[in-house]
């Protein structure tokens, strides 16, 4: 929640730059008095999809397993005419500033049935391969204020792959994701305050797998699946120097990427709109719940709608992230069963 925390992870500041600070705090007082804990609005720490529910549920048929089933699958027939995917390389790319730390246990405690439909899932040739890994919406960015004087230096994952956990690898494999997806989640809460969802997943994407931090992730034969989860709106910046005078970077927006440059990223990095497929998770509308607040997200509602069919905006304050998730499971299976041949 970019309210509950503004200062750079508690660096020191100039006297002009706390004098500054001080006018922005009180513009945003609002905020400040809703924000509580956070899971933006998740019902409970410990809620999980509905007992007996099927996660897959969506043109699902057939499938023993609860699996949203694939074209040559037991779970069901073709969609518009894929050819069905035998892989999903799916990212999480979870909120880790200062309101974060309810939604992140919430997620975790959903997890386990995201899993098991993915585990009951058949492709073509057999058991659905995937892999998961986690992100945050910490980018690195300073922030210059009035005079040029530096009032945040801050420091993110800037789209690095969390290994918080251990592990030979910086994502989980089909078989270690139950078990290990929780700990990875739990990404904290003492990142920038300034949430950067749609850079951060570029950067994980590209970036970092240029500089072999998050090499071998993708797969040109694989679905590519992306869940944000945050309470704030997109606040995206490819600059490092952020100069915003007397106002504010995530109101302002001068610079700041379009939403639906992100779409066309992702159409070229995988070859075909139809070869990925999103989750968004956030303020549908201003929003608040037991355990917190959210902003209305509308970045990424443009973001959603540029994607078109293949994109799902649930609300992070349904109540928990059960619903949440099963909704984008499900939209991940309509993406699987449709998914045309890679290109070549």
């Amino acid at each position: 929640m970019r309210s509950r925390k503004r200062t750079g992870r508690g660096k020191n500041r100039p006297f002009g730059a706390i004098t500054r600070w001080r006018a922005r705090a009180l513009g945003l007082a609002l905020f400040a008095s809703l924000a509580v804990v956070s899971v933006a609005c998740g019902a409970s720490g410990t809620a999980t999809f509905e007992d007996g529910a099927d996660g897959g549920s969506s043109g699902s048929s057939g499938s023993s397993g609860g699996g949203f089933g694939v074209p040559g699958g037991d779970g069901g027939g073709a969609g518009d005419g894929g050819a069905g995917c035998n892989k999903m390389d799916i990212l999480f790319v979870v909120d880790n500033s200062g309101s974060m730390s309810e939604e992140q246990t919430n997620l975790a405690a959903n997890f386990p049935k995201f899993v098991s439909v993915l585990d009951a899932t058949t492709g073509p040739n057999g058991p659905l391969d995937y892999r998961v890994a986690v992100t945050t919406t910490g980018k690195s960015y300073k922030i210059k204020g009035p005079f040029g004087i530096t009032v945040d230096d801050v420091k993110g994952d800037d789209g690095a792959f969390r290994n918080n956990c251990g592990g030979a690898k910086r994502w989980l494999d089909r078989g270690e994701a139950a078990a290990s997806f929780g700990c990875r989640a739990t990404v904290g809460t003492d990142g920038p305050s300034e949430e950067m969802p749609l850079q951060c997943m570029k950067m994980a994407l590209t970036d970092r797998v240029a500089d072999g931090t998050n090499a071998g992730f993708l797969r040109k034969d694989a679905l590519l699946a992306i869940v944000f989860l945050t309470d704030e709106d997109d606040c995206s910046y490819a600059a490092k120097d952020l100069d915003e005078g007397f106002g504010d970077v995530c109101s302002d927006l001068k610079g700041a990427e379009k939403p639906q440059d992100y779409v066309t990223m992702l159409d070229g990095l995988t070859g075909d709109r139809a070869r990925w497929a999103t989750a968004v998770i956030a303020g549908k509308s201003s929003c608040t719940s037991t355990f917190g607040s959210a902003a209305e997200a509308k970045r990424l509602g443009d973001f959603v709608t540029a994607t078109g069919k293949n994109a799902v905006f649930s609300s992070i304050c349904d109540g928990d992230l059960s619903k949440s998730l099963k909704e984008a499971i499900d939209k991940f299976g309509t993406a699987c069963r449709d998914l045309p041949p890679p290109p070549r």
